[in-house]
Order: structure tokens, then sequence, then C-alpha cells
């Protein structure tokens, strides 16, 4: 799921730039990539060029302990399947512009903000082109303070690009593999015991 989500919102960047005309439609200039390889002057076989792109990196994740299911079965009219819950995620998602243009890192920086500002919550059902294995993508922005920022960008081993953090609620993995399965109890049955009389 993690690399379904952040492509998905790579996807629908690349439509909005398009759409505000920012980009031309030739080549997607938002992708996925680790930003500490940003000042690499080659690029891993087979991966997108993140030269002159908008670079998404996960830098975080964290269980969401809150929206966790307690409950390890579920019941069917026939049977009770037992399986570990669902693990319920947040993700942090680093957005960062690496052009050569600091006017244009900022322009598109500024776009971006606006696509999350313009809508936060993302269903199968708003955007079809969402993996239907996932039911609801909520993001807010998430903001560090200089030190954090500071610490951030020192383990990513780079200098700081113009990037803004999102913070991605609700992705949930689930392998959906029974433990085990067992039947209702239908009927109790209790047998009677034969007690000798007292005598006194």
């Amino acid at each position: 799921m993690l690399k379904e989500t952040f492509q998905f919102f790579a996807d629908e960047l690349n439509k909005y730039l398009i759409l505000k005309q920012v980009v031309s439609s030739d080549t997607p200039r938002v992708v996925l990539g680790n930003v500490a390889r940003a000042y690499d002057n080659e690029t891993l076989s087979g991966s997108e060029p993140i030269l002159n792109r908008a670079i998404l990196s996960l830098v975080n994740v964290e269980e969401d302990r809150i929206s966790k299911k307690q409950e390890n079965y579920t019941r069917s009219d026939i049977s009770t399947k037992y399986k570990s819950p669902p693990l319920f995620l947040n993700l942090y998602m680093l957005i960062s512009i690496n052009r050569s243009n600091y006017g244009q890192s900022l322009a598109w920086l500024s776009h971006i903000m606006q696509f999350f500002q313009y809508q936060n919550v993302f269903t199968p059902i708003s955007h079809p082109s969402l993996d239907s294995r996932i039911v609801k993508l909520m993001t807010e922005l998430y903001s560090l303070n200089f030190e954090q920022v500071n610490h951030l960008w020192s383990t990513l081993g780079g200098k700081y690009l113009p990037s803004v953090m999102y913070k991605i609620r609700q992705v949930s993995l689930d392998e959906d593999l029974t433990i085990s399965e067992s039947g209702f109890i239908k009927e109790i049955q209790i047998e009677d015991k034969v007690t000798e009389p007292l005598t006194g």
C-alpha cells in the first residue's frame, strides 16, 4: 500500500500541475524518489530522473494506535475466522523541489500546497484512480520547527531543498490470511448426575 499511496499522489499532482499550466504534459515532473540522492549526478538504473523534479519521499512511518481494531476475529453466518487485525499507518511524505531555478522551485511548491489545501480527503469514489483496497486517505500539513528541519536534512545527508511535509492518515496493511477457523457452538448438552439420598 505504500507504493500505491505515493504513486497516487504523484499522479494527481502531475495532473494538477498540468491543469495549472505550470508544466507541459510530456514528462512527469512529480516522481517518487529518495531525496538523499537529489545531488547525485547519476540516476539508478530503472528509476526516474530526479533532477528538475518534485520528489516524493517517505521519511517516517508510525502506527495509528487510535484506529487499531482490538478484535482478532471476524464472524460469518457459519463460522468464526481468527486473524490479526489490520495495521493502520500514518505516513510522513516529504515533497522536495529539485530545480536549478529557485523561483520556479517556490512556484511549484506553492502550487503543490494549493492542491492539498483544495482537497485533503481522497476516496475511491471521489478519485477512481485510487487503489480500491484503500478506503480513505487524509492529508494534513505537518509543520517542523527549525531544529527538526535541521535534524531531518542532516539525516537525509543532503543540502536543504524547498520542501513541505504532509502527514497521510488511514493507510492500512492487511495480509487477510486466516490463522484459524471454527464453527459456532449451537447447543450445549448437560448430563444429569444421579445422587445418592442423604442418610442421617
